[in-house]
């Protein structure tokens, strides 16, 4: 079994052959960034000395067809890096596609914070920017202040003094800016998450005069952005300016220093100019790094969460299938909570179902119902005990083939912006037509689709058809049963429905059961497990009674007296 996190590792492993070629692009870039220096060494010492035109006519055409050769390179490098990192994120974006849509799942709440698609971006925006060109530039630095050290030692020595100064400045920006950059990251998800909220729940806010409330909120969400943005900012312009400065006077130090040998007649005119031209050359890379290290730390950070975040989950994509269940469900001591919560809500139920068993979950509101809804389905971890299908576990199939084995409807009605058809089939690449309508008219949902403007084709979701909360749910209820799964679970199934549609939910677990599936309700409404034979009991977690329907009702639901006080 392979450990997504070695997902990032591999792929950027995949790159290092595309990245030694960038490599060796930028020796030859960096070789013709020579061209510079030597053509004003040869116009200081060899024409202005000569006065011959001709010589100058041809070190000027030689000069001018190097600095085209150089531009048409480091155009070319920088499309390569800008097509690797096009690469990286389309390696990438399952597994973050995946990771976005599961934590949730793993993280309970606390995933609202994080956004992995946008660390992909940022990684991304970072690999596709002058940032990795830079640094491919940076390691020649020691080939330039040889160079100038070649010219005289005195002034590699000052070329080299400006040299460590600067990397103590990087250093330390790295200590001091390292918390601010976390800060903004964080500042800028909770300023987008509330976005987001205000966006989903637009009516709501409208309806019931949010919007004042949530203006003030906003307000001091963005505030907080706006200030980490402002302390982000400062300490890279202050930085920059400081470095910038350093160059300067590291420019005018170089021509001083030689000039006075120049003066000694120890060093040509030439040579001065040229190791000026050198050294700034040098520090070229350096000052542009610089501008981009709020980038580069941010992509830093983006890969260690993502890296991080794909350690907590598991592909078993890898495994071996099993033959698709057709006995048995056993539950046996099962105890789980919610989803990033350490808080165990259901505790120790046991039981077991057949092929065509049809079982009620009743008790009191907030008493584990659907947590523990989730738990059969795979999608809430178990902190104890097992749910087995036919004797194995849910995670002996690969994910892929889950939607084979179950069917679900949650109580939050969730469709997606796509075709009737679409949301039916669960959005399967090969979806079966004949299975879509079986579905449809098991839900008692066709004649309703039919009627739509496109019949299956109609589009639906937020930026499609509008369809009532009963629509929604029986279209959802479609869905569940898509493929007649061995286990289909449905949480509140009739919330929406009137009488017709609770009819037809009834008539659905009837022929599911037919059919060899397990069917399991969660339901407040007597008219929801009409259609089962077994009634599990919960109350604060905890299975207090379980059997044939009929027994378990006899015992939980209390005698009603009539007006004498007696007993009915």
């Amino acid at each position: 079994m392979v450990k997504p996190k070695s997902i990032i590792r591999n792929s950027f492993k995949s790159l290092r052959p595309a990245y030694a070629g960038v490599g060796v692009l930028s020796l030859v870039i960096n070789l013709l960034m020579l061209t510079g220096p030597l053509y004003m060494l040869q116009i200081y010492d060899r024409v202005l000395a000569s006065g011959s035109v001709p010589t100058l006519l041809v070190i000027s055409a030689f000069a001018f067809g190097m600095f085209a050769f150089y531009g048409i390179l480091d155009g070319l490098r920088q499309r390569i890096l800008s097509r690797l990192a096009a690469w990286l994120d389309t390696k990438l974006t399952a597994s973050v596609f995946d990771l976005s849509t599961s934590l949730p799942l793993v993280l309970g709440p606390e995933a609202a914070k994080i956004r992995p698609v946008n660390d992909l971006d940022t990684i991304r925006n970072f690999m596709s920017g002058p940032g990795p060109s830079a640094m491919f530039d940076i390691p020649w630095l020691p080939v330039y202040l040889g160079i100038v050290y070649l010219f005289h030692p005195t002034l590699g020595t000052v070329a080299l003094a400006g040299v460590i100064i600067i990397f103590v400045l990087i250093i330390l920006k790295e200590y001091i800016s390292s918390k601010p950059a976390r800060e903004l990251v964080f500042a800028s998800s909770e300023r987008q998450r509330l976005t987001e909220y205000a966006r989903t729940n637009a009516e709501a806010i409208q309806a019931m005069g949010m919007m004042n409330a949530l203006k003030l909120r906003w307000e001091e969400k963005n505030n907080e952005f706006l200030a980490a943005s402002q302390i982000s900012s400062d300490s890279a312009a202050s930085f920059g300016s400081v470095v910038k400065t350093i160059r300067l006077i590291l420019q005018s130090a170089m021509l001083g220093v030689g000039a006075y040998y120049a003066i000694l007649q120890e060093i040509s005119p030439g040579v001065m100019i040229a190791a000026s031209i050198m050294t700034t050359r040098a520090f070229a890379p350096v000052e542009q790094a610089i501008g981009q290290w709020p980038l580069f730390v941010s992509a830093r950070q983006s890969r260690k969460r993502l890296t991080d975040l794909l350690a907590l989950r598991m592909s078993n994509d890898d495994v071996m299938d099993l033959p698709i269940p057709t006995k048995r469900l056993a539950v046996t001591n099962l105890s789980c909570g919610p989803a990033g919560l350490k808080k165990i809500v259901v505790q120790n139920v046991s039981f077991e179902l057949s092929a065509g068993d049809g079982l009620g979950i009743i008790g009191p509101s907030g008493s584990g119902k659907s947590t523990l809804a989730r738990a059969l389905v795979g999608v809430t971890p178990t902190a104890r005990g097992t749910v087995r299908f036919d004797g194995s576990k849910l995670d002996q199939w690969a994910m892929s083939r889950w939607g084979d084995i179950i069917g679900y409807l949650p109580q939050d009605i969730q469709l997606f912006d796509g075709t009737v058809s679409e949301n039916i089939s669960r959005f399967s690449l090969n979806p079966d037509a004949d299975k879509v309508r079986e579905a449809a008219r098991l839900a008692n949902v066709h004649e309703l689709i039919a009627a739509l403007p496109d019949g299956y084709n109609t589009v639906i979701g937020k930026s499609g058809f509008a369809m009532s909360a009963g629509q929604q749910q029986r279209i959802a209820l479609a869905r569940a049963l898509y493929g007649k799964p061995f286990l289909v679970v449905l949480d509140e199934p009739n919330s929406n429905l009137d009488a017709d549609g609770e009819q037809a939910l009834t008539n659905a677990i009837v022929k599911l059961r037919e059919s060899g599936s397990i069917v399991v309700v969660i339901a407040h409404r007597p008219s929801a497990i009409a259609a089962v034979d077994k009634i599990l009991m919960i109350d604060k977690g905890i299975a207090k009674a379980f059997g044939p329907k009929a027994d378990v009702m006899a015992k939980v639901v209390a005698p009603v007296p009539n007006q004498k006080g007696a007993a009915n």
